[in-house]
């Protein structure tokens, strides 16, 4: 690589993937640098915004640090930093992808980024995937008419192939969920169509898998190559995704490539070693909080759980001694600096940063006193089983009143994340409840916070999520782990070097 990389991310969401590419950038000896990021959400574009002005310098400004550790509002950067916020403000672009007209918007601007940097440009990014998932194809089922040749979500990832088409990068990236291999239109797949127009884009590109082996010349990895697993690259949490490499044609036809891009599977990271050093803290309450309060609450819970025969004698123990009432956390947020714990060196010094000395998004939802219960059962059960419990394992008197209870759909409606095995996949659900993100820590008995989640997605510790909570819980859910990335965007160097 003989020039600075140019990255245009679509679809970017909070800037999961396009961290990772920009920490890759400044490891190496040629950087690669975002030039522009496009997303429709208010606020992820304020998250964005602010990731790009303080990736603008060298080093984070001390203001940052100030305000964060200090527990302050952040400062007014247009005002102290000028030029730099002018920089974030013209790298981060609130734009639909697929309007009329904006295609033709950056049209000239994809033109001059290619031009000036003689085509060493990477494209990267995720269309939205609502119309491929497992769970919003079972909800277009229950649609009155719905019919998926008329859904425009299924083709949006054409915005994706026309962008590409046009700037012609070096390489990209694109990114989805597991449901796009599986997705039909029109009787077929339409994963099979999404390779066609990615392989046929522009110039021409060859497209490889990452974690599997690349088939010889001439030949199209199977769908299945294109799926990544998370926890198999150093991410505590089982989020299976379809990632593809594209590498331009005129590029591919110089590659020997040995092996997977991404190297051998790693020692998979648990929820404990990625969280547990975190403050300890309880639920709140949804009407009435208080400390006391809460702890009247989780005792009565406790108690008619350990007096409850049919429950496992392993579980009903561990609600005994909660209801003791020793040991129980008092706060319902913290800004503590965390605490390593046993967490793989890879991952502390991912998350960490020395001039960090505060926890960001670190404070707890409040629970109605039924899900409290709910909640102490599926931990404590997790806790003595190393597994969360189905629906069907809950006491009569913990069981939810809505009408599809018995349906089977909703088996795992109150499920931990088990201390000891990574994360399920965190998605933009956790925003609406934390009912599939049980913290494994009865004595907590709560879901789990924003930061926690963002553990689990690997965002470091110093990235900080703008706009209320219910929405920095959405940002998560929708990214790209930041560090699987950052190994990503490495072999993307790898091969361009």
């Amino acid at each position: 690589m003989s020039k600075d990389f140019a990255i245009i991310d679509l679809f970017a969401g909070p800037g999961g993937l396009g961290e990772g590419f920009s920490k890759a950038g400044r490891d190496e000896e040629t950087s690669m640098k975002t030039h522009l990021s496009i997303e429709m959400d208010d606020h992820a574009i304020q998250t964005l915004r602010l990731r790009a002005f303080l990736r603008s310098f060298d080093r984070f400004p001390q203001e940052y640090y100030d305000a964060i550790n200090s527990g302050l509002e952040l400062p007014d950067w247009a005002e102290l930093y000028p030029n730099n916020w002018k920089v974030a403000a013209e790298e981060v672009r609130q734009l639909v992808l697929g309007s009329d007209g904006v295609f033709e918007e950056l049209a000239t601007e994809l033109d001059q980024v290619r031009e000036r940097h003689h085509g060493d440009t990477i494209l990267i990014g995720g269309p939205p995937c609502q119309a491929y998932s497992l769970v919003g194809r079972s909800r277009n089922r229950g649609k009155e008419g719905y019919v998926p040749e008329d859904d425009n979500r299924h083709f949006l990832y054409r915005e994706y192939v026309r962008i590409l088409d046009r700037l012609r990068p070096a390489a990209f990236v694109m990114e989805n969920v597991k449901g796009m291999l599986s997705s039909q239109i029109n009787g077929g797949r339409i994963f099979s169509k999404v390779l066609d127009d990615l392989e046929e884009a522009g110039d021409g590109y060859r497209l490889l898998p990452l974690a599997a082996s690349s088939p010889p010349d001439g030949f199209r990895a199977s769908a299945n190559d294109f799926l990544i697993r998370s926890e198999d690259f150093g991410v505590p949490q089982a989020r299976h995704r379809v990632i593809i490499l594209g590498v331009r044609a005129d590029l591919a036809q110089r590659l020997k490539l040995d092996g997977p891009l991404l190297g051998k599977p790693q020692k998979q990271v648990n929820v404990g070693s990625a969280i547990g050093g975190l403050s300890r803290l309880r639920s709140g309450l949804s009407r009435g909080d208080t400390t006391e309060a809460w702890k009247t609450t989780i005792v009565e819970q406790a108690m008619r759980i350990s007096r409850t025969g049919s429950i496992p004698k392993e579980v009903r123990n561990i609600a005994q001694r909660i209801s003791s009432a020793k040991n129980l956390p008092e706060e319902r947020s913290s800004s503590e600096k965390m605490i390593a714990g046993d967490m793989p060196k890879h991952l502390l010094e991912w998350f960490d940063d020395e001039r960090l000395r505060a926890t960001m998004h670190h404070e707890t939802r409040g629970h109605i006193p039924d899900d409290i219960g709910r909640y102490l059962f599926s931990s404590a059960f997790s806790s003595a089983y190393a597994r969360s419990p189905k629906l069907d394992e809950f006491p009569v008197f913990l069981l939810p009143a809505h009408k599809n209870r018995d349906s089977g759909h909703f088996s795992d409606r109150f499920r931990t994340q088990v201390s000891g095995r990574p994360s399920t996949t965190v998605t933009s659900h956790i925003s609406k409840d934390g009912h599939y993100f049980i913290h494994p820590d009865p004595t907590q008995c709560r879901s789990l916070t924003v930061r926690e989640a963002a553990r689990l997605q690997t965002f470091p510790d110093n990235y900080l999520f703008c706009g209320p909570r219910t929405k920095q819980y959405h940002q998560v859910g929708n990214a790209v782990p930041p560090y699987l990335a950052w190994q990503i965007a490495k072999a993307v160097y790898k091969i361009l070097r």
